[in-house]
């Protein structure tokens, strides 16, 4: 959805707009939970993720509160039960124990409070209050459903038993991509103050100074990153943080998830399928530490928030800040791998449409990337509308991931959206992709 110049947003379409994003949301949250049977949607496949019954209810829940029970001052449809969804309250391992609704009567529940918000949605003023103005509730609503999709995706990746998810390949390279670019020196503007939903860690718009710096034109490639293993990158300590070293011997890190070694090769298991690792395909399933000793061994750095963010967003001609990298306009097919329209990562090269202005590829979809940067408020963050969503995050013990994933739908993804995790994290689908200091014989302004 795009604001006006002004920064707002058009309100004949709005109320259309709000309609077809609750249902595409709501449609994705009906695949990945009917294509497995009731054992299945209430099996707890990883002492890390929910079952996907927990995650159907939650979604109608935080729905209900924010939408039935704020925006609509309506009554509640099952204040009996907000604690039991409560993510904070109740931790990820313990929720298989707790009295959750069976799956029927969870899906019964989203119908009823899907049901009481179209009711509201044909009648509330988008201009009242903060909360929703330009929709911005039903907004963060449509967020937080597709979020959990992709939360849900995960699960089905560490699932066991035969596939159940189903989709086309990824395009194929059109492009060849070069190795790396430089960004000079400058100042350019980080995070927004026009973007209708974006949400509170996103704001407010500010400028950011920073020196000249080379990035990575494409995230590293299954083929590099089995080059970092082959030589002898998970054995050599000299590569990897105290930290991650400690992690890596803790956890016998030898290769990203779901990789096994098939003599001289790799393969994955993907949603339930065994394949052959594809050397052009970005790496996925890597934890911070990893790439962290991978960019080590290759003699550069991650790159930190703000030099991802200038990479993806910044115009040399105009010197403005876009919304993604190839313009202001919504994601289409032609511009990345999100959606969830197919399972994996796309080759390097695959959607030369969505390159920045300075050639830079695939900074939105495909895999998330781990920058450097501890995640945090910007300058003159205010929490909105509530400090259980970024606020109580802050503090230096998670890192910022930027761009988003195949499994990230396009209403949770653009050039400001900042996601975060613990950096022994790998179950999400988390990539990466390099940075170094720029020499003097390439620096400029």
């Amino acid at each position: 959805m795009r604001a006006s110049q002004s920064g707002r947003v058009d309100g004949e379409q709005l109320r259309d707009h709000i309609a077809v994003e609750l249902a595409r949301a709501r449609a994705r949250t009906a695949l990945l939970t009917e294509v497995v049977d009731d054992a299945d949607l209430t099996r707890q496949h990883s002492p890390l993720m929910s079952p996907l019954v927990w995650d159907l209810a939650h979604v109608g829940n935080q729905e209900e509160l924010w939408l039935v029970r704020d925006v609509g001052g309506r009554e509640p449809v099952r204040c009996d039960i907000d604690e039991l969804y409560d993510a904070f309250k109740q931790p990820r391992r313990d929720r298989p124990a707790l009295p959750l609704l069976p799956p029927a009567e969870a899906r019964a529940y989203l119908a009823t409070v899907r049901d009481k918000v179209h009711d509201l949605l044909d009648a509330v003023t988008f201009t009242e209050r903060p909360l929703v103005a330009d929709g911005f509730a039903f907004g963060m609503i449509v967020q937080h459903e597709q979020q959990h999709d992709e939360t849900m995706l995960a699960t089905h990746q560490l699932r066991s038993g035969p596939a159940v998810l189903h989709a086309p390949a990824p395009p194929e390279s059109s492009v060849r991509v070069g190795a790396e670019v430089l960004v000079p020196a400058g100042e350019f503007t980080m995070g927004t103050d026009t973007d209708p939903w974006a949400l509170d860690n996103e704001r407010p718009a500010h400028r950011v100074d920073l020196p000249a710096y080379v990035i990575d034109a494409a995230p590293v490639t299954n083929g590099q990153y089995a080059a970092f293993i082959a030589d002898g990158g998970y054995t050599e300590q000299r590569w990897w943080s105290a930290a991650g070293w400690e992690h890596r011997v803790r956890e016998q890190l030898s290769a990203p998830m779901h990789w096994r070694s098939d003599g001289d090769d790799w393969s994955y298991r993907r949603f339930g399928q065994w394949a052959r690792v594809r050397a052009d395909e970005p790496v996925v399933h890597v934890c911070w530490y990893e790439a962290q000793a991978y960019a080590a061994w290759a003699g550069k750095r991650l790159p930190t928030e703000a030099e991802w963010e200038k990479a993806a967003r910044w115009d040399p001609t105009t010197g403005r800040s876009r919304r993604y990298p190839w313009g202001d306009d919504d994601p289409t097919e032609a511009h990345a791998n999100l959606d969830q329209r197919h399972l994996r990562p796309a080759p390097v090269g695959a959607y030369p449409a969505g390159a920045s202005p300075l050639g830079v590829h695939q900074l939105i979809g495909d895999v998330w990337e781990w920058t450097s940067t501890a995640f945090g408020g910007h300058p003159g963050f205010a929490a909105f509308p509530y400090r259980e969503y970024s606020e109580v995050f802050f503090g230096g013990d998670y890192r910022v991931l930027r761009g988003g994933s195949f499994g990230t739908d396009r209403s949770a993804c653009r050039g400001t959206f900042r996601n975060w995790d613990y950096p022994i994290r790998r179950q999400i689908f988390s990539g990466f992709r390099c940075a170094r200091d720029a020499r003097p014989d390439e620096s400029y302004r």
